[in-house]
């Protein structure tokens, strides 16, 4: 270790492109690795569980920041060493480490070692025996993850250790996590600390524009990333995508009767087609009871595949105290997954997709706004609409920053009209829009007409600074206190 530096060495695996002359050195890198070592030298910390879907990296973030971070690493892989789970039912936390690092040949030190508990959903005491872990080893660095984790919560049997454990919650590569991994943290740098008053330049926007495009084909999903960023081999990312879909489906055999099986493989499909629509069950199904579709979606929610855009009344903070749980949108998982789903043929795709680009749009401001939220909060999204006869509003997304609701919209274009966000002002007597779309950063003044005109502030993000949203609300804090 550096003298003084009480961090880790970045965890990082080395990419080459071989279809470029200027050979770039890239890496994988996440930004929860920040949070990871934070946590690590948090005093008073407790064991951490990992939560997210299937395929978004959560065995390989630990793998990789673990080890630059401790002398000794003992993985149990539960799901495959289902011999070691009898270990769990013992009742001394001391003897059950001993165990461990005996049968792994490694040491478990406090303060020096990480055990790290992997697939813990397929052995639920373990995941109870986190509890005697946090109160009788405190010293020692825990961290649990797993799949369909959720979905085990739900069920679990045994006593929750409420209080004794801590979350992260992990989802697809942001943008910027994709920015890093495909260009060199060169340009990252640069869009962190693009401001209002040093917005992009006109050639950069154009480079940042371009590498956008190329996010909206090959997503977040860590594999794909890794093949676009190796080799710029399109065809294999679109190989990968389509085995990432069908390894989330392969899993809908876990949640119960086959009709069930087959009911949630149309709502996953349903959804994919569908972003930005509110959801209607008859609309998935036409046959089958809305309880049914309800279940459905309940069950692919639990497992991190679909994020549901909850609407709300929004007028005043929390967001939640005002859902309306009857009336929600859902997100996809990822967007490079959701067009492998419809069907897109990513070799020789190099513009937008014109028929489906508003939804797609839609997609990625979502997941960025999940990518950015706090790693300890549980992820959700919220919308507002209003149906009036011929009056109708919807606001894509609802942020908040220092006390302030922000209206969201999204545009996949350089234009479009902002009637609903204005009509979310003047409803609310908010006096801050947002605006992602492709066009320049910007900050305006306007004024919502009627009869009693009231000025109003416009935020204009480009949608690949949309990683940097709240920062900029942040810069805006004097201007709209």
């Amino acid at each position: 270790m550096v003298p003084g530096y009480s961090g880790c060495w970045p965890a990082r695996i080395q990419l080459s492109f071989s279809d470029r002359s200027d050979v770039i050195q890239s890496n994988l890198k996440r930004t929860s690795e920040r949070y990871l070592s934070a946590w690590r030298d948090r005093p008073g910390r407790k064991p951490l569980v990992i939560r997210g879907a299937r395929q978004v990296g959560k065995t390989y973030l630990i793998k990789t920041w673990a080890a630059g971070c401790f002398e000794s690493v003992v993985t149990v892989d539960l799901e495959r060493e289902r011999d070691l789970h009898g270990l769990f039912d013992l009742s001394d936390p001391e003897r059950l480490l001993e165990e461990l690092a005996l049968l792994k040949g490694r040491p478990l030190v406090p303060g020096k070692s990480l055990l790290f508990l992997d697939e813990i959903q397929a052995c639920p005491k373990a995941l109870a025996q986190l509890r005697y872990f946090h109160e009788l080893t405190p010293g020692l660095h825990i961290i649990a993850a797993g799949s369909l984790l959720d979905f085990a919560l739900r069920e679990f049997e045994y006593s929750m250790p409420v209080g004794r454990i801590e979350f992260l919650h992990l989802h697809p590569m942001s943008f910027e996590e994709f920015l890093e991994a495909a260009e060199g943290v060169a340009l990252v740098e640069y869009l962190q600390r693009v401001t209002l008053g040093n917005p992009p330049t006109e050639a950069v926007d154009r480079k940042l524009a371009e590498v956008l495009r190329r996010y909206f084909f090959v997503g977040g999903m860590p594999e794909a990333v890794r093949a676009y960023a190796e080799r710029k081999d399109l065809l294999e990312v679109q190989r990968i995508q389509a085995a990432l879909v069908e390894t989330v489906q392969a899993d809908f055999a876990k949640y119960g009767p086959r009709r069930l099986h087959e009911l949630m493989r149309k709502t996953y499909r349903h959804v994919a087609q569908n972003v930005g629509r509110k959801i209607k069950f008859v609309n998935i199904s036409r046959e089958e009871r809305s309880a049914d579709v309800r279940r459905a979606l309940e069950l692919l929610t639990l497992s991190r595949v679909v994020q549901p855009i909850i609407h709300t009344a929004a007028n005043g903070l929390p967001l939640g105290a005002e859902q309306d749980e009857k009336q929600f949108k859902a997100l996809f998982l990822d967007i490079g997954l959701a067009n492998s789903l419809c069907g897109l043929d990513l070799v020789g795709a190099d513009q937008l997709i014109t028929v489906h680009e508003g939804a797609l749009a839609e997609q990625f401001v979502g997941q960025q706004l999940l990518a950015i939220a706090a790693e300890f909060e549980p992820p959700q999204l919220f919308y507002w609409a209003r149906e009036a006869r011929n009056a109708n509003a919807e606001v894509d997304f609802l942020a908040t920053s220092a006390q302030e609701i922000v209206p969201i919209e999204v545009k996949a274009g350089k234009s479009g009209t902002l009637r609903s966000a204005f009509q979310f002002l003047r409803e609310k007597h908010r006096r801050l829009a947002a605006r992602a779309y492709m066009g320049p950063l910007t900050l305006e003044e306007v004024v919502l007409p009627g009869d009693n005109p009231i000025p109003v502030k416009l935020l204009s993000v480009p949608l690949y600074a949309c990683g940097q949203l709240h920062r900029l609300l942040r810069e805006l804090r004097p201007q709209t206190a």
